[in-house]
């Protein structure tokens, strides 16, 4: 391959189907080369007590085998691998994503609902002809969660995730493959009752034109178009259309509609009640179709980090601003920190973006909390950078952000840092050990530039030395140091300061 091009490849992991993209990026252009779908259905396979049962666990890995033959050589960092619904839900998640990123030989993002509706509106934008600016609504109906997006061009304005998807519905109005009056009705009214609760909000903004996208949607819209119902776009009609059809037949078996894929019967019911409760709760009359989804969503976002576009630094500003984040106390522990990492990196082992990024944020964020109290800040600033929709994060990261956050000062919190994965432990904790020392150094909140402070890291030693005289003229920086001795000791770890 050329050495402008760079190859990619995007990875939904949905709750009934898994996909992948694969594409070149060359000339800042997106040329996608091939996709792939498996219907997997990993919602299907959550028992009673909301674990993914051994079978599902199993389809989705021999899926990702197969991904992952295609991948094999794509270098780390191209990839991108994103979790739905059902990994949000999954009580053993933790222990199936072990598995699969091992197979995969790259990490897997677990997406919040909202961000997940970000990425994609940013598949479906990109895949439609600009349409000067005027608003879109985007659905997408999934397996376990449905996302509606309001947005103009490329940029989402409202996102939201509903708890309802065709998967989950399936079990719950057609568990038994029958199609009757009753429970179809009653979906049709559960769908209602969900998109009440953004009809509002989502009225008041407006939109010109309605976009469907992904499987569901695909699907319906493909049997509008066969049966002559519509030109290919899914209208308020054929839906009608179809629900009669489907009463009609009595039970998912007896389905006969032309355009119907087989492997679609089982929750093409669910989708569709689904889909006309959204129709008649918002007033939509026709809804066109984009190819684009997630996974495009996924790899334009990756490419936007390439080109140091990265939606997670704009997060970053929105909530230090959102917060009244000290943005100067803020930039001068940020300074000291990467200051001090890069005198440690090396000994430490803490190079890789991801660490890098993780200090960073978290020394930019490490005040956050004094929005809630300045009593136990850094406990708050931990709670709210781990339960925020911040645009453009996974889960595990803002998961590594909080837990810096909240190891910065007081007791170093050793039981937080075991619930990691072994090989992620100390390099946390050392970042920690960083970020606390950086903190620690700018106690005072002073203008004045800190001396040339020398670091010296050794396997479980941390040696300061400051300039002639400098702690003997700063004695609340040495009493602090002293204190801050204590919880390294506690930590495993022995701090020295001359």
């Amino acid at each position: 391959m050329p050495d402008e091009q760079k190859q990619l490849a995007a990875i939904d992991l949905g709750s009934n189907s898994f996909h992948m993209v694969v594409a070149v990026l060359a000339q800042n252009e997106i040329r996608l080369q091939e996709g792939l779908s498996e219907k997997v259905q990993l919602g299907a396979g959550l028992d009673s007590d909301n674990r993914l049962t051994e079978d599902a666990q199993q389809r989705a890995l021999d899926c990702l085998s197969r991904f992952a033959q295609r991948i094999r050589g794509i270098p780390l960092g191209s990839v991108r691998v994103v979790g739905t619904n059902t990994l949000r839900v999954a009580r053993n998640a933790r222990q199936f994503i072990a598995r699969a990123e091992k197979l995969l030989g790259h990490d897997i993002e677990i997406v919040a609902g909202r961000e997940e509706a970000r990425l994609i509106y940013l598949g479906v934008s990109h895949t439609l002809p600009d349409n000067g600016g005027s608003r879109r609504l985007v659905v997408d109906i999934g397996g376990g969660s449905t996302e509606l997006i309001i947005g103009e061009r490329f940029e989402s304005v409202e996102t939201e995730s509903l708890h309802m998807g065709c998967v989950s519905f399936s079990q719950r109005y057609f568990n038994n493959g029958e199609i009757t009056e009753k429970p179809f009705n009653k979906a049709i009214t559960a769908a209602r009752r969900e998109v009440l609760s953004i009809e509002a909000a989502y009225r008041n903004l407006g939109w010109q034109q309605a976009v469907g996208a992904s499987g569901t949607i695909k699907a319906i819209a493909q049997v509008c178009q066969d049966n002559g119902w519509s030109d290919g776009a899914v209208t308020l009609e054929g839906l009608q259309k179809i629900r009669k059809r489907l009463l009609r037949s009595g039970h998912i078996n007896n389905l006969d509609l032309k355009g119907l894929r087989e492997d679609r019967a089982a929750i093409f019911p669910a989708g569709v009640a689904i889909l006309t409760g959204i129709f008649e709760q918002l007033g939509l009359e026709k809804m066109d179709f984009s190819s684009g989804a997630l996974r495009e969503g996924v790899l334009y976002d990756l490419v936007g980090r390439f080109s140091h576009e990265d939606v997670r630094e704009r997060s970053i500003q929105a909530m230090m601003k959102r917060h009244r984040v000290d943005e100067v106390q803020a930039q001068r522990v940020h300074d000291t920190a990467m200051a001090l990492h890069g005198q440690a990196c090396k000994s430490w082992k803490l190079a890789g973006d991801t660490l890098i990024d993780t200090l960073r944020w978290a020394a930019l964020l490490h005040e956050v909390g004094f929005a809630v109290s300045h009593a136990q800040f850094h406990k708050h600033g931990a709670y709210l950078l781990s339960n925020s929709d911040l645009s453009g994060f996974s889960r595990q990261e803002q998961d590594l952000v909080a837990l810096l956050i909240r190891a910065h000062r007081r007791k170093v919190p050793l039981a937080a840092f075991a619930e990691r994965q072994p090989e992620e432990q100390m390099p946390l904790l050392r970042l920690a050990l960083l970020l606390r020392i950086a903190a620690l150094l700018h106690h005072g909140r002073y203008d004045t530039a800190l001396p040339d402070i020398r670091l010296r890291a050794g396997e479980d030693t941390l040696a300061l030395t400051f300039p002639a005289g400098w702690l003997k003229d700063h004695p609340l920086t040495l009493a602090d140091f002293e204190q801050e001795q204590e919880f390294f000791r506690v930590a495993g770890y022995t701090l020295t300061v001359k």
